[in-house]
């Protein structure tokens, strides 16, 4: 692996560590209704369990309701019991063919809980970038020791590894920072 190599390598597993952390805090619950919210529930389907989203419609009726269209009649049960038995803390009501899914209000105590819980996930994901670095470091100063680079390209690579570390760092600050913002709105 060359110098070049390697700091594509690093900056595409951070993308991936920051992309990650996207996904996880979308399974973090705001005041609002999110679709995305139920993309975790599983539902048996002839024997074999897949998502919500590929048995049913999963939209929004309003900022506190999500609804649910089973595509096939005998699903809707199914459906509203995955839900229910989700570690998501919904209770569905079902209306014919349409479940709704209203979002409980969150206490005061719940929502700093939550900022609590967005705070660590984002910790988790800038100890994984910076780890990203640490090996991309290691993998150049490594190649200077083969004497495959020199030690001025030790120095640059470093330089550039630190500057989209920082970038990610930030980027992962940023959206710590919405989701807390999202979570203390009432």
């Amino acid at each position: 692996m060359s110098v070049v190599e390697i700091k594509q390598h690093a900056e595409q597993k951070m993308q991936q560590s920051l992309d990650s952390f996207k996904v996880s805090l979308t399974k973090i619950r705001t005041g609002r209704a999110n679709p995305g919210l139920l993309d975790t529930v599983h539902v048996d389907y002839y024997g074999s369990m897949v998502p919500i989203s590929q048995v049913a419609n999963v939209s929004l009726l309003d900022a506190r309701t999500i609804s649910v269209s089973p595509w096939e009649k005998g699903m809707a049960a199914k459906i509203e019991k995955a839900i229910r038995d989700s570690d998501l803390g919904l209770n569905p009501a079902s209306q014919g063919e349409l479940i709704r899914v209203p979002m409980p209000a969150m206490t005061e105590e719940r929502r700093k809980e939550l900022t609590k819980v967005v705070r660590a996930e984002g910790e988790h994901a800038k100890v994984a970038i910076r780890n990203l670095r640490r090996d991309a470091n290691d993998g150049v100063k490594k190649l200077v020791k083969d004497k495959l680079a020199s030690e001025d390209d030790e120095r640059r690579s470093q330089d550039e590894i630190q500057k989209f570390t920082d970038r990610f760092i930030a980027d992962v600050d940023k959206l710590v920072t919405g989701k807390e913002q999202d979570i203390m709105a009432v």
